[in-house]
């Protein structure tokens, strides 16, 4: 007990840590929304038709994004819901940096009627680690 009041803080960070670790990826699973890797992606892409939706701001979607991808910053998804209303009946992969933005856009998705909504695991960060193409 008493190690446990003098490591408070380490306990405490060790807890957090692993419920974002583990936490993140079972609150995907319970919300419906499909984490991808990047070679599951290029197989939505290139079986599926896919819609990329790239949720990451200008200057971010200026240095590199995937090629044929919708730039649609997570700030302005909400008013722009009707811009991707063709797309519902299509597979949807959301990029952002880390997966964390477009793992947002997902659930945002999912309450506008989207059904087929993926997020990109790891988002351009995993992207570019697997030697995948990016365009400018």
């Amino acid at each position: 007990m008493e190690f446990v009041l003098q490591n408070i803080w380490l306990i405490l960070l060790v807890v957090i840590s692993g419920f974002m670790l583990f936490g993140g990826g079972l609150f995907g699973r319970l919300s419906g929304i499909k984490q991808v890797g990047p070679q599951e992606a290029v197989l939505l892409f290139n079986h599926e038709d896919a819609l990329v939706l790239d949720v990451r701001e200008q200057s971010e979607w200026s240095d590199g994004h995937i090629a044929k991808a919708k730039h649609v910053p997570l700030g302005q998804l909400k008013n722009r819901m009707a811009d991707l209303d063709k797309f519902k009946d299509k597979p949807i992969v959301a990029v952002c940096r880390s997966g964390n933005r477009s793992r947002h856009a997902c659930g945002l998705l999912r309450k506008a009627g989207f059904e087929n909504v993926h997020n990109l695991a790891g988002g351009m960060q995993a992207w570019e680690q697997a030697g995948l193409p990016r365009e400018k």
